[in-house]
């Protein structure tokens, strides 16, 4: 086991019963408190952590760590050093405020120094995003589209169960959590109509997606099998791929999307390690036909992840519309960095690969509006008397996911932003 996921842990911070960051998930983040600059934090509770500080006072141990990499407005510097310095770090947080610690629990100026309140603070954007690829990898979400727009009958492509299908989407647009964005405008073209118009979206839609940042380079030319994928995937987010879907129906033909999908992505802002992860591996689906050998694994690479969509309107309370999980996936991450540098294209510290919509069978377990509203013909009915059959101007959408088990809940806390109207 590693040491920093001990259930039997208790933290002196006090941790109330369903948060998302007991002692045992210690993620990593970038916050920013007033008057400050940007530094590497992680969280406990409702605390934040300023491992810069606790660095500068030399309560790390035998971590040796430069000043500028902790003081620093992302983690990629962080993340570069390796996983076995992430691996001591969080152990040596978790010993720092285990319960019979009384090094910083006694010691009340220090705890002021490297304390916050989370309300006090501002997260940032936890990763300085140089590639972004987005997969296609929920054999549910595919039929489910393949099904709506081609035929029923053959609703995944003949290359679907082959290859993690995936396109390089647009990394200037992803924003953090709390970032509200203006609807998109574009080109569409009604069913019934000769020529197409131009004008905002009137198909708005989230798509609920887990992201995995990398943590270790390669070279051009270099592959990254599925047994060694693990030691470039540094820790997973919550990830809201924003979709227009009447522009992405005119567009994606023949090369995918484009303004139907770059205008604006929302990531949560805690990296939660692997590490931290390890304990809600489970098996996935059956691939069948069988896989090329460079995308056979050994072992579970699904996790155990359960995720939440919520709605909230203006001057309403957020109402759920969705409950789906990461383990549907069918394509794990192990195959989809394997497949994505099969050819020799080159990683970088700070790439961004995001799942794509994780569906599941049952209809509440759907991860996009285009799903749950079968593409409009079945609205849902939202709390204040208002339907919804897409996104709504001045409507907030709310992700959550969490693992649970053996007593603890390691959770990835919320990823939201509210659509504004088109400028």
């Amino acid at each position: 086991m590693i040491k920093a996921n001990n259930p039997e842990i208790k933290s002196w911070i006090e941790v109330k019963q369903g948060s998302d960051f007991p002692i045992q998930n210690l993620p990593f983040g970038i916050f920013k408190a007033q008057g400050k600059s940007p530094r590497v934090a992680s969280i406990i509770g409702d605390f934040i952590i300023d491992i810069a500080e606790l660095n500068n006072n030399g309560l790390l141990g035998n971590i040796s760590i430069a000043k500028e990499i902790l003081e620093n407005s992302a983690l990629n510097d962080l993340m570069a050093l390796g996983k076995h310095i992430s691996r001591d770090l969080r152990n040596a947080l978790s010993d720092l405020f285990n319960a019979e610690n009384a090094i910083l629990r006694d010691n009340a100026a220090l705890r002021n120094k490297v304390l916050y309140k989370i309300s006090d603070v501002e997260l940032l954007l936890p990763v300085k995003i140089g590639d972004y690829t987005d997969f296609y990898s929920s054999i549910e979400h595919a039929t489910n589209v393949g099904t709506m727009f081609r035929d029923p009958a053959n609703a995944l492509l003949p290359n679907w169960k082959h290859i993690p299908i995936g396109y390089h989407g647009r990394a200037s647009s992803i924003a953090v959590s709390g970032t509200d964005f203006f609807r998109p405008k574009g080109q569409t073209k009604a069913p019934d109509a000769e020529l197409p118009s131009f004008g905002a979206t009137k198909q708005l839609d989230f798509e609920l997606e887990m992201a995995f940042v990398i943590g270790k380079s390669t070279n051009n030319g270099d592959s990254v099998s599925t047994k060694d994928a693990d030691d470039y995937i540094f820790g997973l987010m919550l990830f809201n791929d924003w979709s227009a879907r009447d522009i992405q129906a005119w567009e994606y033909v023949p090369l995918g999307p484009f303004l139907a999908k770059n205008f604006a992505s929302t990531l949560s802002p805690w990296v939660i390690t692997l590490d931290a992860l390890e304990p809600f591996k489970v098996a996935g689906p059956i691939q069948d036909p069988k896989v090329l050998p460079y995308l056979e694994y050994q072992g579970e690479k699904n996790y155990d992840v359960k995720l939440e969509v919520y709605i909230e309107a203006e001057k309403s309370e957020a109402y759920r519309i969705c409950e789906s999980n990461f383990k549907y996936m069918y394509w794990n991450m192990n195959q989809q960095l394997a497949h994505h540098t099969v050819n020799g294209c080159n990683i970088n510290v700070g790439d961004l690969m995001a799942s794509g919509t994780i569906s599941g069978k049952d209809p509440h377990s759907y991860g996009s509006m285009l799903e749950l509203t079968w593409r409009g013909t079945k609205p849902i009915q939202m709390p204040d008397g208002s339907e919804r059959k897409f996104i709504n101007d001045n409507d907030t959408v709310i992700m959550k996911g969490y693992c649970e088990n053996n007593g603890v809940r390691i959770g990835f806390g919320e990823v939201k932003a509210k659509a504004l109207p088109s400028k």
